[in-house]
């Protein structure tokens, strides 16, 4: 594995454990050459999964995008990195799980807001506002008023 800092071409496994529920092997290497610990995972190589825009447009299905997106929602915000790949691998493996090859975005973006809901509120604002494009303050409002009522409900003693 080439190390990331200095580029050279052997590094050692630290550490090597399960992740994403059994699915990958997350490893902790150090670089031989200069000592950088960086961590890489190996995972089954899978059938491509395109994403169906909402101008048409196909695209291969990232995991990166997905979770950057959920990095930029999230901060400043008390949602970890651990929090924000297990809401990636959640994600993907429903997605997966159907069986199709194609998928549309609004469908990634269900999921995500679905999960998000019971993580952070204003991540899942934030994440919100962009995937549903609010195009005046009534949508938004009304997501944020959707988003107490829920919150009232639960810490009243009703489950929904």
């Amino acid at each position: 594995m080439i190390c990331p800092h200095c580029h050279h071409d052997s590094s050692k496994v630290v550490d090597s454990r399960p992740s994403d529920e059994g699915r990958a092997i997350r490893r902790r290497r150090e670089c031989e050459y200069c000592g950088t610990r960086f961590t890489t995972f190996e995972r089954i190589e899978k059938a491509p999964l395109l994403v169906i825009k909402k101008n048409g447009n196909r695209e291969e299905f990232s995991r990166e995008k997905l979770l950057r997106g959920l990095v930029r929602a999230a901060e400043k915000r008390p949602v970890t990195m651990d929090q924000m790949n297990e809401i990636v691998d959640k994600v993907e493996n429903q997605i997966r799980a159907t069986g199709e090859n194609e998928v549309r975005s609004q469908v990634i973006g269900e999921h995500v807001m679905k999960i998000l809901a019971d993580v952070d509120d204003v991540t899942y604002i934030r994440f919100a506002s962009v995937y549903r494009e609010f195009k005046d303050m009534n949508n938004f409002m009304k997501e944020v008023q959707e988003m107490i009522a829920k919150t009232n409900t639960i810490k009243d003693g009703e489950f929904g």
